[in-house]
């Protein structure tokens, strides 16, 4: 293996296949665990409270270390960076499959979430740097929506299927050979970029990263012990004000770990706020479904896992259809039909009762499917659209930030909805029905808005800048 610059001859397809592979990679892991929880914590026999920290210190290292990593790989060279991002993935996936103690298991867990905040935003910056912005980008981000899409929603499959059948531990030790063969791949086909001359931003390198795991920390903390609870407050009031020192310092620093240029942008800022809110609509979905089908209507994780199989079936098809509905009506209506499709397919899910059948939580899942599966590309493209080369790593680290703290907000907020809503008329499996309904009507409601931020903000920014995508999308972007 060597860092020395790749061969010029690798084509953007290959460049595109390379690190579309160690996103799908994060991805599975990031969801595999929601289907797969029950068996990790009866083989470790891990409490309840522990349980939650399989999944909390991957978010929490996830999180809290995006911005930075984001801009080392502006700063250090992104392939260099990249490979980094997936020795420690790899490594970490290694540990977690052979751990013999749940305190193992979780220090693996937030290694892998580390490599996680790099592998994320080097993905998206290489993607905006290797295409140009307009066709061929959005050809390029078709792929990237393929991939966001239905890989979250696989691994909510793959995990019930391993944990059901096989092992939970198969789902984190397929990941050995493809770390491996990815390592290989981006040295050899990966460019390097020009680094960012001046010095290192390591005040705003340390704020960041105390502010944002602050940040995550109190969100987990009070999906856990509620937003009173003095461990919560303490750790979101330090939080506001380490990213307050944090912004301020970026104001004044030449080569800022945050461009601040970047939230001047309406489009993009409006993109960030709605990737929030959709994101943490979905996280919620996913967490509060497997609740649903495994604690209500008594499904097996094997069963669980199969019962996301029509949503991830008919979101994949609708990921490939983005270049030809982009064509036909433009990539922003698209994303407004997407939002208003999913808060439908949450509020028909939301009438599920306790005795619901497979097809009255499959026909919802599918309308949540096609409108999950168009949702992300033009998110994504109005979160990178007009940045300087010089600073995609610093956007690409932005949109990541706002998917994460999407998922740890809204599934903080809605599991504050869930706890809210007790009945004392209702019991067991009634209760735990009518808890879950309440948490999907909020999802909905969070579409919404995001749907109200996208005509106000979004829409107006696209009808002179957006240049809508052929049909030859899906063959891939050009040579």
């Amino acid at each position: 293996m060597t860092f020395d610059r790749a061969p010029r001859s690798a084509s953007p397809n290959t460049i595109l296949g390379v690190v579309l592979t160690a996103y799908l990679m994060i991805l599975l892991d990031l969801s595999i665990v929601y289907t797969g929880m029950p068996e990790i914590g009866k083989t470790m026999n891990m409490s309840p409270v522990m349980q939650t920290w399989v999944q909390n210190a991957y978010l929490l290292c996830f999180g809290g270390f995006l911005l930075l990593s984001a801009r080392l790989g502006d700063t250090f060279g992104r392939r260099r960076v990249l490979q980094i991002g997936v020795v420690l993935f790899t490594l970490a996936s290694l540990v977690i499959g052979i751990s013999q103690s749940p305190y193992e298991l979780i220090a693996a867990r937030a290694v892998q979430g580390l490599g996680a905040s790099i592998l994320a935003p080097s993905v998206l910056a290489i993607i905006s740097t290797t295409f140009s912005e307009g066709a061929e980008r959005t050809r390029a981000l078709a792929w990237y929506s393929v991939v966001a899409g239905a890989g979250a929603s696989l691994g909510l499959v793959l995990g019930g299927i391993f944990a059901g059948l096989l092992s939970w531990r198969i789902g984190f030790l397929v990941n050995i050979p493809i770390g491996i063969a990815l390592v290989f791949a981006v040295a050899r086909y990966i460019p390097e970029n020009a680094p960012t001359r001046g010095k290192f931003d390591l005040m705003g390198a340390i704020t960041s990263t105390v502010g944002v795991g602050l940040l995550v920390y109190g969100l987990v903390n009070a999906a856990e012990a509620g937003w009173l609870d003095p461990i919560t407050l303490t750790a979101l009031v330090l939080s506001v004000a380490v990213l307050g020192l944090f912004l301020w310092h970026e104001s004044r620093v030449d080569v800022p770990v945050l461009p601040l240029r970047l939230l001047r942008s309406r489009e993009r800022s409006a993109a960030y706020l709605a990737r929030m809110l959709y994101v943490g609509s979905i996280v919620s979905f996913f967490f509060f479904g497997t609740q649903l089908m495994q604690r209500v209507l008594g499904y097996s994780a094997f069963q669980a896992g199969l019962g996301f199989l029509p949503m991830t079936a008919v979101q994949f098809a609708a990921a490939m259809a983005i270049p030809r509905v982009t064509r036909a009506i433009g990539g922003v209506p698209m994303l407004m039909g997407s939002l208003l499709l999913i808060s439908v397919g949450l509020l028909w899910l939301a009438n599920a009762g306790a005795d619901a059948s497979f097809w009255q939580l499959a026909l919802p899942m599918v309308v949540i499917g096609i409108g999950n599966g168009a949702a992300m590309a033009p998110l994504t493209t109005s979160g990178v659209r007009g940045v300087e080369g010089r600073d995609q790593g610093a956007a690409s680290g932005l949109v990541n930030v706002a998917h994460q703290l999407g998922g740890s907000i809204g599934l903080s907020v809605l599991i504050v909805v869930f706890a809210a809503n007790t009945n004392p008329q209702l019991t067991g499996a009634a209760l735990m029905s009518h808890q879950v309904s309440a948490v999907f009507i909020g999802a909905a409601v969070m579409n919404l808005l995001a749907l109200v931020l996208t005509a106000i903000f979004i829409l107006p920014a696209n009808r002179k800048n957006e240049r809508p995508c052929g049909a030859a999308a899906l063959a891939g972007p050009a040579e």
